[in-house]
């Protein structure tokens, strides 16, 4: 640049800003007060345009910096938190929150984790198939058994969570299917607390989650196999980075695969 249109352009950012940032006197340019003290500023200005260049390389690029997860309350602490804790510093920075329809890829999610197949409009992958557990605290008569039948499962106080919840779904889907009467149900809205009443004695607790308090879980036989839930990922076909997030699909199941065994992944 030459120096005319080094002086135009700076006499031009002073008139914009209305600040005298040069002291023009003996043939030479020095910072006023003023510019030495908007000098950070304008270097601030600078850094975060380079940023936001690099951004828009990466993104053109179909990569990610930020990611945000949407994921159901009874996936949060034992998939999604541990599947997040292996990410290293080339991974987006994630956000998750809590919600568990496709509706949230419509509200700036990235990717969705769902306990049932999303519509065929959105791009997909299964991640695993996980058992609903029947917990019943050590010492209880069943605490040296693997499985138990829905029908003994049936005659039971049962431990349940919000019939939002997909594990509430399952189990009421299955008693129906049956033919089974209602058992008597003691509501929770947190799977944690669940297990805590259960492991307090006052019934066995019906979720999916992994164990805690020393319960332990028996998978519950319902003539045609387990009850199990599934999880799937889902995102936009259409979203600037669909193949990285298909990527982190791919992981996910990985990871459910090396947490529970090989057993929980579809097809398997």
């Amino acid at each position: 640049m030459t120096q005319p249109a080094l002086s135009r352009q700076l006499r031009q950012l002073e008139q914009e800003i209305k600040l005298g940032l040069f002291d023009r006197s003996g043939g030479r340019l020095r910072l006023t007060a003023a510019g030495r003290h908007f000098l950070p500023a304008a270097r601030d200005v600078i850094r975060r345009a380079n940023d936001a260049a690099i951004t828009a390389q990466a993104l053109a690029a179909g990569g990610l910096t930020h990611l945000t997860i949407a994921a159901p309350t009874t996936t949060f602490t034992d998939v999604i938190a541990p599947f997040l804790a292996t990410f290293g510093p080339s991974d987006p920075l994630p956000t998750v929150i809590q919600d568990s329809g496709v509706v949230a890829l419509d509200n700036d999610v990235d990717l969705a984790i769902l306990t049932q197949p999303p519509p065929a409009i959105w791009r997909r992958r299964a991640l695993a198939m996980l058992p609903v557990w029947a917990y019943v605290p050590a010492g209880h008569r069943w605490s040296q058994r693997a499985s138990i039948r829905l029908d003994e499962l049936a005659a039971e106080p049962l431990i349940v969570l919000d019939p939002t919840l997909r594990p509430r779904q399952i189990l009421r889907e299955a008693l129906a299917a049956a033919d089974l009467a209602a058992p008597e149900l003691i509501e929770c809205g947190n799977a944690q607390v669940a297990q805590a009443l259960a492991a307090a004695g006052r019934g066995v607790a019906v979720v999916s989650d992994d164990p805690r308090f020393g319960l332990h879980g028996l998978t519950i036989d319902a003539g045609r196999g387990p009850l199990r839930i599934s999880l799937h990922a889902a995102w936009s076909p259409s979203h600037h980075a669909a193949d990285t997030l298909a990527g982190l699909a791919e992981r996910l199941r990985t990871f459910c695969g090396e947490r529970y065994g090989a057993h929980v992944l579809p097809g398997n």
